[in-house]
């Protein structure tokens, strides 16, 4: 599930009071407010100072607790954030937090190669389908992780690499997705050189070079699918926003029939599967999905989980970034 960018916008602005950054030493002695008034002052601020334009919150629950009015703060979607308000009403806080050591996952001891692959539909070519955000360093990670696989199993597969239907890193990855998209779309057989050079350090310039792309054709077609899909626009006013981030429609179809919820998300034959990262942990996901698995899935692939982030490092297995993702929740 998605959770509203609406927390991060919380933190940031509730380090200073509703009524500005100056400390009220009266505050102490001010008027309590009423549930009900808090919850009127609440919704208004919220609404007024935090949601992108076409949303609204709602404060659906307000109770009593520790000193506080405790606000259920309902930001769509069916996505509930548990809010803190001052009795005065001149504090707002996001959320409390468990001042208790957090209990380790249970990854955190298990290699990567351990992870069994999700039952998945067989088919005689799998058809995989792999939803990131290009600069989501768990999106490329798994990027990373797949490529040797895909370029083992080839045509035995029918591999396509897909955006997610919202942006969390700037208008540099909205323009970077609408370029590999358009590598991919017009000149799909320079694409994973492509992405190869631009995973190792996130200079495209460069990369495109080295892959010879025909940067006029790319940029004709960029333009095309950016005014089809109203990306730039959409951002620039605000409009069709996940939360605080812009949407990129391009594949929202798709996203919405995997119900894709972040970066990276991996799809086999229709059914999402969890897999560890690492080349030799997706093959074997991969290759669960062929109806008569080919020579290619006996190929021994690296163990080594690449490392988050654009670059060639690894890291060791359990360090915790094999299950992370970027997204809303």
């Amino acid at each position: 599930m998605r959770k509203n960018a609406f927390l991060l916008a919380l933190v940031l602005t509730f380090a200073f009071t509703l009524s500005g950054c100056s400390s009220n030493l009266n505050a102490t002695f001010a008027k309590k407010l009423s549930a009900d008034e808090a919850k009127a002052k609440a919704e208004t601020y919220i609404n007024e100072n935090l949601m992108a334009n076409g949303s609204k919150a709602t404060i659906d629950k307000v109770v009593e607790e520790n000193g506080l009015y405790k606000m259920s703060v309902n930001v769509g979607g069916g996505q509930i954030i548990d809010s803190y308000m001052t009795k005065d009403g001149s504090k707002l806080f996001p959320q409390a937090l468990e001042l208790k050591a957090p209990e380790k996952a249970a990854t955190d001891t298990t290699s990567n190669t351990n992870t069994a692959p999700t039952e998945v539909p067989k088919n005689a070519k799998p058809v995989v389908e792999l939803f990131v955000m290009s600069h989501c360093p768990y999106g490329t990670q798994i990027e990373k992780g797949i490529i040797p696989v895909v370029e083992a199993l080839g045509s035995k597969i029918d591999f396509k690499l897909k955006f997610c239907d919202y942006s969390m890193h700037g208008d540099k990855e909205l323009k970077e997705e609408l370029n590999q998209y358009c590598i991919n779309k017009e000149q799909g057989t320079k694409y994973l050189t492509y992405l190869k050079c631009f995973l190792g350090a996130g200079d495209n310039t460069a990369c495109l070079s080295q892959a010879k792309i025909d940067t006029a054709k790319m940029k004709a077609c960029a333009d095309k699918t950016d005014k089809q899909f109203k990306v730039t626009e959409n951002a620039a006013n605000k409009v069709d926003y996940k939360g605080s981030y812009p949407s990129f429609d391009v594949f929202k179809d798709d996203n919405a029939k995997y119900n894709v919820g972040g970066s990276p998300t991996l799809v086999i034959n229709g059914t999402e599967s969890q897999s560890a990262r690492d080349p030799q942990s997706l093959m074997k996901s991969i290759c669960a999905g062929f109806e008569n698995a080919p020579s290619e899935c006996q190929k021994a692939m690296s163990t080594a989980s690449p490392a988050a982030g654009f670059g060639t490092d690894t890291e060791a297995a359990g360090s915790g970034s094999a299950a992370a993702d970027c997204a809303t929740n």
